[in-house]
């Protein structure tokens, strides 16, 4: 299945498959960037660090990008946001889930089986930024944590940044019982769309919630103007051919990856 639309392209190369943002490509010579798809491949920690390696490796080589500038982190479902300024190993980054960095050939990756996943990129003052956002990571708003360090740190004005948002889980799978439900409800007091975010589907039970939407919101509450704000509108679940889930692999479960690097 092509997962091709008016926001990403589904390229196929060398035998690896992977996403693309159209929108992100209009910076091609200043960007490299990815997200992976096949099942058959795993980014996550839990990989046989040789196969670990060759599989990024293999990626890297995809978007002419070397495996040597490869960044990652803990991701421990944190609101932790680092600034990387220069090569360092991922030990570097403990209990972080956001890389920030105005450096080139630092690879920084992300990693997720329905977790959102987002990329930043500042044309104006060349800073990228890589951010992992589940459900918690969404109650302590981390995407908002990583525009406001970009704009404090690295002097972004966020009427620039583009923030690309990956294949994650969707509302139409992220069910949920009622104490998470409580939590949202609770945190995002402020969204006066949070009756559409948070439906019911059993009364009193279970409720699916929209958490790309609450990114979305997020972000524009930052300054990012709409139009900067792409969405790839692909569901992980609906998509568990291509795409590793959580929800769907249960128990050992793998991950994709999200990368991005200024050339």
């Amino acid at each position: 299945m092509d997962l091709s639309n008016e926001n990403v392209l589904h390229i196929q190369k060398n035998g690896i498959e992977y996403l693309q943002f159209k929108k992100l490509l209009e910076y091609q010579k200043e960007i490299n960037h990815a997200y992976s798809l096949g099942l058959d491949k795993n980014y996550g920690r839990t990989e046989e660090k040789q196969k670990w390696k060759q599989n990024f490796q293999e990626l890297c080589w995809a978007i002419d990008s070397k495996v040597e500038h490869l960044v990652s982190t803990s991701q421990e479902h944190t609101d932790e946001v680092k600034i990387v300024k220069k090569k360092e190993e991922q030990e570097k980054y403990p209990k972080t889930d956001g890389l920030i960095t105005n450096q080139k050939d630092i690879l920084l990756s992300t990693i997720n089986a329905d977790c959102i996943l987002v990329l930043f990129f500042d044309p104006v003052k060349k800073v990228i930024a890589n951010t992992h956002s589940g459900w918690r990571g969404t109650l302590q708003r981390i995407v908002s944590k990583t525009v406001q360090k970009m704009k404090k740190e690295l002097e972004c004005d966020p009427k620039d940044i583009i923030a690309c948002i990956c294949p994650s889980i969707r509302k139409c799978h992220f069910e949920v019982e009622k104490e998470v439900k409580d939590y949202f409800e609770k945190e995002f007091q402020d969204i006066e769309e949070l009756q559409e975010i948070i439906e019911e589907t059993i009364p009193n039970q279970k409720w699916h919630i929209d958490t790309v939407k609450i990114n979305q919101i997020l972000l524009q509450k930052e300054g990012l103007k709409l139009e900067n704000i792409i969405d790839s509108g692909i569901c992980s679940v609906c998509h568990s051919d291509l795409i590793h889930s959580y929800r769907v692999e249960k128990q050992g479960y793998k991950r994709n990856t999200a990368l991005i690097e200024l050339k």
